[in-house]
């Protein structure tokens, strides 16, 4: 996700869905409300708010798509990848599929700590999240199974939590820029760095600030750039120190949007994912889709090839690295993929619920 430009994201996403696939059914949007939403922690809201987005009509084969962290579902509506799949003869033919994008939970117009609660938002993981969409899904728009689950960056990790805690929901799965692996090494490193250094900023104020912190753009940059963007393409964008520069201070003049506690809230929720001890229950059938430049899941390390090996009817397509790439950002853009989940569609077995 590019942070720098989120608001950017947000305000053209459902125009850009419309430029690039005219034909496919305008996105609706609806708030649905999980009474006694229990998280992890034991605490328990009495009302938690999901908002969602769906596309095409309940009649078609139900699909479910996953943003990532920070995001909403207006960030899958982009010409990239909407642009790319919900179209007449794509895909997901919106006109076959019905296509439901939810705002995750503490993220987007669903319940979240700057709502009101601000730090005394129960702290929610993962796993709470992917339970708080399978009410959404099977109680608050009454789908017994879904065709598909795909999902990118964090939305690929809560589809690889989808496949491992609710095996019988979904006839294939396709998790992207992620892996069925413990959140360690660079990657909750860097996290835990980013999270600290806003949380540690004096403007923080134990989550009670006015203005938004101003190490939180220092933050956010030096994460985005360490794990997204790709080796090739920075060396092809800015070659040069001074192109280095104007790269730098064009990111750190764009204002960070994103609310203070809600960012923290969001990352920290990572910290105990680990999807790998429930991975030979999956039944679905299964494409994990990752970029071989990706700086955040790392192909060289092996522990995707390993885990997959656990998974009865799992695969890799690993996109080559390339100047046309961005390394953890790829699979944004649905190009580099979008026939192998066309086949994925037409030769998974679909179970009649």
């Amino acid at each position: 996700m590019n942070f720098s430009h989120a608001a950017l994201s947000v305000a053209f996403a459902l125009t850009s869905l419309t430029a690039s696939a005219a034909d496919a059914p305008a996105p609706k949007q609806g708030d649905w409300i999980a009474k006694d939403f229990k998280f992890h922690t034991g605490q328990v809201m009495p009302e938690l708010r999901l908002h969602y987005t769906t596309i095409g009509e309940p009649t078609g084969q139900p699909v479910l798509v996953l943003h990532g962290s920070g995001g909403d579902a207006s960030r899958m509506l982009t010409a990239e990848f909407a642009g790319q799949l919900f179209g007449p003869g794509q895909p997901l033919d919106a006109a076959k599929y019905y296509i439901i994008i939810p705002d995750g939970l503490g993220h987007g117009k669903s319940s979240k700590p700057s709502d009101g609660m601000k730090t005394a938002f129960p702290r929610y993981n993962y796993e709470d999240m992917v339970d708080a969409h399978y009410r959404l899904v099977k109680d608050g728009l009454g789908v017994k199974h879904l065709r598909l689950v795909i999902g990118n960056s964090m939305g690929g990790m809560h589809a690889w939590i989808w496949a491992s805690r609710y095996p019988q929901f979904m006839d294939a799965v396709v998790p992207m820029a992620s892996q069925p692996t413990e959140m360690a090494a660079r990657n909750w490193m860097l996290r835990r760095m980013m999270i600290e250094t806003i949380r540690n900023d004096p403007d923080y104020k134990d989550g009670n600030y006015t203005a938004p912190p101003r190490m939180m753009k220092y933050a956010v940059n030096a994460y985005q750039i360490a794990t997204g963007g790709g080796t090739l393409a920075y060396q092809m964008q800015a070659p040069t120190a001074a192109a280095a520069d104007r790269m730098l201070d064009e990111r750190l003049a764009a204002a960070v949007t994103a609310d203070a506690n809600d960012f923290i809230y969001q990352w920290e929720a990572s910290h105990d994912y680990n999807p790998a001890p429930r991975l030979d229950k999956i039944e679905a059938t299964l494409l994990a889709i990752n970029a071989a430049d990706d700086e955040r899941n790392p192909p060289e390390t092996g522990v995707t090839d390993a885990a997959l090996k656990r998974v009865k009817n799992g695969r890799l397509f690993l996109i080559p690295a390339s100047t046309e790439t961005r390394g953890h950002l790829t699979t944004g853009n649905a190009a580099f993929w979008k026939q192998q989940l066309q086949e994925l569609l037409q030769t998974a077995p679909q179970k009649t619920m």
